[in-house]
């Protein structure tokens, strides 16, 4: 069943890329209490999601917290080291928090997956976004196949 408006962001671990290797990070610390818009992409180092989806947020950090969210996070079904260094590659520089869901445990979870198994890329995200306070959605945007219109930051920021 796929999350929706007025859902819990699911208690769960993921990975992020530090300096000393990957690290675990629950999603209670990047959710409880705070305003945070997340965007998940197919896969890191893929043609929209680095030229169009992770860029326009990078470009739109400023004005996005400007709005009162206190972080920005980009998910992907890669593994913490790919996150990372996609991050150095992008010039993400800290703006956009990087996490991965190596296994996609967290993106099943919120039944939003996409099986691409059939073109040899394996269990992936759907491109979507969403807005959350103190861990409840209260804004989901699911791209359509191939689509990029309604989870862009540009869009987001709207909904902020």
């Amino acid at each position: 069943m796929t999350i929706k408006v007025g859902d819990t962001i699911p208690s769960m671990k993921l990975m992020m890329a530090t300096a000393e290797g990957p690290k675990e990070v629950s999603t209670d610390e990047i959710f409880k209490g705070k305003r945070v818009v997340l965007f998940a992409v197919p896969g890191a180092f893929t043609p929209t999601c680095s030229m169009k989806h992770l860029p326009g947020f990078v470009q739109n950090a400023a004005a996005i917290m400007a709005k009162g969210v206190d972080s920005i996070v980009c998910m992907a079904v890669n593994d913490a080291f790919v996150l990372g260094a996609w991050a150095k590659d992008q010039h993400v520089d800290g703006s956009v928090l990087m996490l991965a869901d190596g296994s996609a445990a967290f993106t099943k979870a919120l039944g939003l997956e996409l099986d691409l198994v059939a073109r040899g890329l394996g269990v992936r995200s759907q491109r979507f976004a969403l807005i959350a306070e103190n861990g409840k959605v209260t804004h989901l945007a699911v791209e359509q196949p191939g689509g990029f219109e309604v989870s862009r930051a540009e869009a987001i920021l709207q909904q902020l």
